[in-house]
């Protein structure tokens, strides 16, 4: 028995998730929002790892930048383009990539205050999918007084697991929603 009950709390402990710090450059007008990084983003500590996540080729579509660049100019170029990345959530369990298994109950969400406060010229914010939408919906947006000026946009997610909509139709969501115009 205890044999059973120290595997089941090393599975939990695999299990636990840790997020990555925001990607933000000067005076950020757009802020895109993931739930939590997947398997293969967190293995290789980059945002939209997988090979097979269309973030990064819908964000080189937009912008005009090769999407075969290294990780760090992309994001330069998201920078140049006043767009910052982070996610909803700070940590979670979460056994493997996918969203629908997230576990409720053990939800951190990041610090939206703190980092509106410092970034008050975020206009947007774009959810990289439902469940990020609905994770910022229910546990961060109600302690949000500044949230009354900005713009939100739920997308389609660019995750490899939303096969449902074509890259040419997660592209007409996503571009008007990150070019944002530039503030008079």
């Amino acid at each position: 028995m205890d044999k059973i009950r120290d595997d089941i709390a090393a599975a939990r402990r695999e299990a636990v998730v840790t997020g990555f710090a925001p990607v933000v450059g000067d005076g950020p007008r757009v802020l895109v929002l993931g739930s939590m990084p997947g398997v293969a983003s967190l293995r290789q500590a980059q945002y939209y790892a997988h090979p097979r996540n269309a973030f990064w080729p819908l964000a080189a579509r937009i912008f005009g930048f090769d999407a075969g660049l290294g990780y760090d100019e992309r994001l330069q170029a998201l920078r140049a383009n006043r767009v910052a990345l982070w996610d909803v959530l700070q940590a979670c369990e979460r056994p493997g990539s996918l969203d629908a298994d997230i576990r409720g109950d053990t939800l951190v969400p990041n610090d939206f205050n703190a980092f509106l406060d410092r970034y008050p010229s975020i206009a947007r914010i774009c959810f990289n999918g439902a469940k990020a939408a609905a994770m910022f919906r229910r546990h961060a947006l109600p302690n949000l007084p500044a949230a009354a000026s900005i713009q939100f946009f739920e997308l389609p997610s660019t995750s490899p697991a939303h096969a449902s909509a074509s890259f040419a139709q997660k592209l007409a969501a996503w571009e008007p929603a990150l070019t944002l115009p530039s503030p008079n």
